[in-house]
């Protein structure tokens, strides 16, 4: 296999779970399980399909002759009908009752469908798991005082937890999206060539109401409370985009949240899992690079990419169908899942072993923290009995040379030490260090973390704690 191209998101970044779902055996064995509910309803219907028939196409559902349909492709030039051919070879009492009435269509967008509904519910499965990662993680933080940014400027303090559910707020939204999309997928149905049921009417003898009955029973057998009410000959491509557009937006809150990590750990204050055997970089041998951040990123950036396929897709297609869509449907989506399978996995273990360093958090704090609190020393000020327009114009001006000591002389930042000479404040430098706890500045932002947990966060957990527990293994 060296000689060949194989796709990265198969030997890097996908898991097997999600490989097989757009594996050739998970695709022909729903062709199968497709056939045989079509045969069942078209036998529930009154059509003259033998019990027999139908327990040989199940005795055969799994142990799929893929020689002689690929032999038979090389002849007759169609996938379906290759497909159909070999199961009649295994299946000779029901060879002449399977796919009938069907087009390609029948098996081809509903295990469409089908799969996408698959991979979508390990996607979830995934996403809640980093979403209970994330969840420990600023709970454990939540009272640790940390610069906020904005601009990237230092801002008024929040603290490592709360910055966390700014994170797992974004991951909520993609579930909510996830679960109206999963919620709404309905299959294609029977709906024959162009969408009319012409052939399936012509079976009933003209019976409209089996018809319908049809899709309903077919849509029940497969797991599907419905099937789309009309179509052409496939399902609208629009349902492609939806989906897709559900993968770019957890790839968006992934790139956000990499982002976020890679400046932290610019700074220092927080690094993503770092083995001990692992290697930063081939010149620099002291270097720790954010590595899997940045891989999430660079996925993340393909998966926001995609988007623009289905949609494509979906404008261009001509009344009832063209096939310039399968090309692109054979890559966008299959690949749009197994790259976001990888970002959850790498997303999963990067939370899993975030290292926070409060020592660093502190120092860069306490640098900072005279300049914003300001505001409280004035007001101590103020209270002890000095006039608030002259001690603003005051703070204002010492601000301005402290800060000029640390940007144009590179040194420490002494707005304390400056308050504290001047008797307008009437404020001693202990006094004024004793105003210097981080704590005092963070606002709600512990209590906000434990209600948006509580209140948010912990409901979905335990709705969907048998999902929970998972451990990402990463390739590379």
């Amino acid at each position: 296999m060296n000689d060949r191209y194989v796709s990265p998101l198969s030997e890097r970044y996908a898991s097997r779970e999600m490989q097989y779902i757009f594996s050739p055996d998970m695709k022909f064995k729903t062709w199968r399980k497709l056939w045989i509910a079509l045969a069942e309803t078209e036998r529930e219907l009154g059509l003259p399909i033998t019990e027999e028939q139908i327990e040989e196409l199940k005795a055969h559902a799994d142990d799929i002759n893929y020689e002689v349909a690929k032999e038979r492709e090389r002849i007759v030039r169609h996938d379906v009908m290759s497909h159909v051919y070999a199961y009649g070879q295994q299946c000779p009492k029901a060879k002449g009752i399977i796919h009938l009435g069907a087009t390609s269509c029948y098996v081809g967008d509903n295990t469409d469908i089908i799969i996408m509904r698959e991979a979508l519910r390990l996607v979830r499965k995934k996403l809640i798991n980093v979403m209970a990662e994330l969840a420990k993680f600023a709970d454990s933080y939540k009272n640790q005082p940390t610069l906020a940014f904005t601009h990237f400027q230092p801002a008024q303090p929040t603290t490592v937890g709360k910055r966390a559910t700014l994170w797992l707020q974004d991951l909520c939204l993609d579930l909510e999206d996830l679960d109206h999309v999963l919620g709404s997928l309905k299959l294609l149905g029977s709906k024959g060539t162009t969408g009319t049921q012409a052939s399936f009417l012509e079976l009933f003898d003209g019976d409209h109401e089996k018809c319908r009955r049809a899709d309903a029973r077919i849509a029940e057998k497969m797991g599907f409370s419905d099937c789309y009410p009309v179509s052409g000959q496939t399902y609208s491509r629009k349902v492609d985009t939806r989906v897709i557009n559900v993968l770019a937006g957890i790839a968006q809150s992934a790139h956000k949240f990499t982002n976020d990590i890679r400046l932290l750990q610019h700074l220092k204050e927080v690094e993503e899992p770092f083995e001990k055997t692992q290697i930063g970089s081939s010149a620099m041998a002291y270097k720790r690079n954010p590595m899997r951040s940045e891989r999430i990123a660079s996925l993340a950036n393909y998966v926001m990419a995609d988007v623009i396929n289905p949609m494509m897709v979906a404008s261009t297609q001509w009344f009832e169908r063209t096939l310039d869509d399968s090309a692109n449907k054979r890559l966008s989506v299959p690949e749009g899942f197994l790259a976001i399978d990888g970002i959850l996995d790498l997303y999963l273990n990067v939370v899993d072993g975030l290292v926070v360093y409060p020592k660093v958090i502190e120092k860069h704090m306490m640098a900072e923290l005279p300049f914003m609190a300001t505001e409280n020393i004035m007001m101590d000020a103020v209270k002890a009995g000095g006039d608030r327009q002259e001690l603003h114009e005051k703070i204002r001006t010492l601000s301005m040379e402290a800060g000029r000591n640390v940007k144009e002389r590179g040194l420490e930042n002494n707005l304390l030490e400056l308050i504290a000479a001047d008797p307008a404040f009437g404020l001693s430098l202990e006094d004024l260090k004793k105003s210097m706890d981080p704590s005092r500045y963070v606002g709600r932002a512990p209590r906000q973390v434990e209600e948006f947990l509580a209140e948010v966060v912990n409901p979905i957990l335990d709705a969907n704690r048998d999902v929970l527990g998972m451990k990402a293994e990463i390739n590379v």
